[in-house]
């Protein structure tokens, strides 16, 4: 199964634990894997949306976008990040339901926005 997101931003984290939820089977392991090299997927907290904040912000300290990097298209700091964050992430399904903590959610990460992503959901 796959799904799209349309980011609007250079740098954002976006809330896909529905999405995934809803293409899910019963029972098993669930991976979702961003098929990009300028975005990545983590789970993290979802209820106070500072988290986001302050990951991305901490992202931009540790790996500014403007470093001297040789990558021609200007994107290194992007490169850096998603693999930094990682391209997939693996959840235990039971019931038909994820099993995230309380306070978990699955985040895809852009980091080149604003673009038309994939995410393939297995």
């Amino acid at each position: 199964m796959e799904f799209t997101i349309n980011t609007t931003k250079r740098t954002e984290m976006i809330d896909i634990t529905d999405k995934v939820q809803d293409v899910i089977s019963k029972e098993g392991i669930v991976i979702v894997f961003v098929p990009h090299t300028t975005a990545g997927i983590t789970i993290n907290e979802n209820a106070d949306p500072d988290v986001k904040t302050d990951i991305l912000r901490k992202l931009d300290e540790i790996v500014p976008k403007d470093d001297g990097y040789l990558h021609a298209e200007g994107n290194s700091d992007a490169h850096i990040k998603a693999s930094m964050m990682g391209s997939s992430v693996s959840v235990i399904v039971e019931d038909g339901k994820l099993l995230l903590g309380t306070w978990q959610s699955i985040f895809f990460c852009e980091f080149d926005g604003p673009r038309k992503r994939r995410v393939l959901v297995k």
